[in-house]
């Protein structure tokens, strides 16, 4: 059972109604954030959506400065946006490099495996 879309007009609207029926879920939680905050810059959204310059790279790409709103992005940008967000974000699958991903930080503040020399031996 789908939930209805939160969008209900606009550029992301128009997007979104142009996306296959699977593709509808993720454009709704990337929209959902990236709408969240109306007023805030694009560059500081994108940054908490996107791992590393990815967000950057899409502005640049895109030809949009940094500060811009979300709610000035055309329907081509929202898809554009979303295809970058879907090819950045996407877990390793089976193919994938085994490798710890996830899991709990390390909480002694050395890189996962590592660990300082006792202070009370040598």
């Amino acid at each position: 059972m789908s939930r209805p879309s939160p969008i209900t007009h606009g550029p992301a609207a128009d997007a979104r109604s142009s996306l296959p029926e699977a593709a509808t879920a993720e454009f709704d939680r990337l929209a959902a954030a990236v709408l969240a905050s109306p007023s805030a810059p694009l560059g500081a959204v994108l940054r908490a959506q996107l791992p590393g310059t990815a967000g950057v790279r899409w502005l640049r790409q895109e030809g949009l400065p940094p500060t811009t709103r979300p709610t000035a992005l055309t329907s081509a940008q929202w898809l554009s946006l979303v295809e970058c967000w879907r090819a950045t974000s996407r877990a390793p699958g089976p193919g994938a490099p085994a490798g710890r991903r996830g899991g709990r930080p390390s909480t002694h503040g050395h890189a996962p495996g590592a660990a300082a020399i006792p202070r009370w031996g040598s």
